[in-house]
């Protein structure tokens, strides 16, 4: 097991592990490091912990699939642990499984395909995310209504949606606009440039350029990604 980077620092702040520094992984530690928090980057393949020593707080080459190894990296102590192996189903669900055994973290864990994430659910995983089928979604619903600019499933049934407000919305108030009449989703934020209004009023007006935040059914979402995408 080789080490790179420096040592953990003893900050009161969230402490994240990412394990797997794939195109995912590197991603997520990097941003992490970003906001400031304490990561630890951990792959079988030292060229990229060494890749990735100088952006995070501490990297290390290790087995996941090694308990001992795992152990002696303290992960236990960590508040967050994103399990971001790639292709190697295996290795995923064991270091999940090892992961659970500890105690302590919350696990979340990328997952392949479907089959891959009703095992990780089932052995334990705190969440599961499918970032490839995720980003899939998202172009999927901007390309065939390019006033969604964002799409967020929350579950089977429910999903979040940004929509960019088309000509005709400008001026108009929530009232107005009636979407929870019209399509069954309720408004929960605007997004007026830089600024956001979490608990906007009937009578709130939009500018060109608001972002509506909205939330609903995923068959009454569909019907307003319809009605908008022929304004």
């Amino acid at each position: 097991m080789t080490r790179a980077g420096g040592s953990m620092a003893q900050s009161g702040k969230k402490q994240y592990a990412v394990i797997g520094m794939g195109r995912f992984g590197l991603s997520v530690a990097t941003a992490l490091s970003g906001m400031g928090f304490d990561v630890l980057a951990v792959d079988s393949n030292e060229q990229r912990t060494q890749a990735v020593s100088n952006i995070v707080t501490h990297a290390v080459s290790a087995d996941s699939t090694d308990e001992e190894a795992l152990r002696a990296l303290g992960i236990r102590n960590f508040d967050v642990v994103v399990v971001a192996i790639g292709e190697n189903i295996q290795a995923s669900i064991l270091t999940t499984l090892i992961l659970k055994d500890f105690g302590g973290p919350i696990i979340i864990v990328k997952a392949q395909n479907e089959l891959h994430g009703k095992v990780l659910n089932k052995i334990g995983a705190d969440k599961v995310i499918y970032p490839e089928r995720d980003m899939g979604l998202r172009l999927a619903h901007h390309l065939t209504s390019p006033n969604i600019l964002d799409y967020i499933e929350l579950s089977d049934e429910y999903s979040i949606v940004d929509l960019q407000i088309t000509k005709a919305m400008v001026g108009k108030n929530l009232k107005e606009l009636d979407i929870r009449a019209k399509f069954g989703c309720n408004v929960m934020a605007i997004k007026t440039g830089s600024k956001m209004n979490i608990s906007p009023a009937a009578n709130d007006r939009l500018a060109d350029g608001d972002i509506l935040v909205i939330v609903g059914e995923k068959n009454d979402l569909k019907k307003l990604e319809l009605a908008y995408s022929e304004s």
